[in-house]
């Protein structure tokens, strides 16, 4: 049992031996897994890193791929230069001395996606995967006054759910980031909370900003922001800021000029909760099952929202 000791996100892995940490809903999320990932390496885990792409991955040398669906990128493969996350990852983990392959999923439906991530758990012997949301709309019900950007994160996480050989949680990272896309965050926390009562929310876990963790992240995200500078990550970009301690609304990009940002110690946060048990509480999930494509995905969402009574957005009291 877990205690205020014993943080339940990382007593339920102690008995893994094999963690996948992948990027729930693409871009830069699995930059949002590297903390734990860091953590797990020095329990002795053998940790991987894997993301949902929104890469050229067509540009990869067939060398790259595992299978159709489920490439290795590495500091070396090809891709643009303008925009390639999961290989500008790579080549930081490289600088590192750290092992550098990052697996990439292209955007397809469910059913793809599923294959794809049974042969990765299958090559690299996985018996635990953290799906990992930079922000927190995956965590969204879909009777929300606004869901943020489900289309990614729901394919994340309908693929998973079915690998019941294997471990599986969702944890978030960068709380409040999503009201840009209409989430309202009084509706996270009441959605928490059912977790919660559910059996299925493992706590708040905060990233101590002078942490190895912590320090390696920023610099992650600062290499990234270098290499990639038209379009750096949002999310991660506030992420690392709070962990400077950064507060309120100071900007580091010009594409969010346009936004009043509310950058805050409740970003750096993970809020961690059992996959299977947040497979429940969203209902339109097995409409998702049989796509093959985003597009089947997002149509589905969209069908569900328009025939669903929705809750009223709440103002957070505080």
């Amino acid at each position: 049992m877990s205690s205020l000791v014993r943080p339940p996100l990382f007593d339920r892995l102690a008995s893994a031996s094999s963690v996948l940490v992948a990027g729930a809903g693409g871009g830069f999320d699995v930059y949002a897994g590297l903390p734990l990932a860091f953590a797990l390496r020095d329990m002795g885990k053998r940790v991987h890193l894997a993301n949902l792409s929104f890469s050229a991955l067509d540009q990869l040398d067939l060398d790259d791929w595992l299978a159709p669906d489920v490439a290795a990128v590495r500091p070396g493969s090809a891709g643009p230069e303008e925009y390639f996350p999961e290989r500008t990852l790579a080549r930081w983990l490289e600088s590192r001395d750290l092992p550098s392959t990052v697996y990439a999923f292209p955007r397809t439906g469910v059913r793809p996606l599923r294959d794809a991530y049974r042969i990765l758990v299958d090559h690299l012997a996985v018996d635990a995967i953290v799906l990992v949301d930079g922000g927190t709309d995956i965590l969204m019900r879909g009777d929300e006054s606004g869901i943020g950007t489900p289309e990614e994160d729901m394919t994340s996480l309908a693929a998973v759910a079915a690998l019941n050989t294997v471990d599986r949680l969702v944890t978030c990272l960068g709380f409040g980031i999503d009201s840009y896309h209409g989430v309202c965050h009084a509706h996270v926390l009441e959605n928490l909370a059912a977790l919660d009562r559910a059996g299925g929310y493992l706590g708040a876990l905060s990233i101590p900003s002078s942490s190895p963790e912590a320090q390696a992240y920023v610099d992650a995200v600062a290499h990234a922001h270098s290499q990639t500078p038209l379009r750096p990550s949002i999310v991660n970009g506030q992420i690392a800021a709070a962990l400077r301690g950064t507060f309120g609304n100071t900007h580091f990009t010009t594409r969010t000029a346009t936004s009043e940002l509310f950058i805050n110690p409740l970003m750096t946060l993970y809020f961690t909760v059992d996959l299977p048990t947040l497979v429940t509480t969203v209902t339109y999930l097995p409409s998702l099952e049989n796509t093959e494509s985003m597009t089947e995905v997002s149509l589905a969402i969209e069908a569900h929202r328009a025939q669903t009574p929705t809750r009223p957005h709440r103002t957070y009291p505080h």
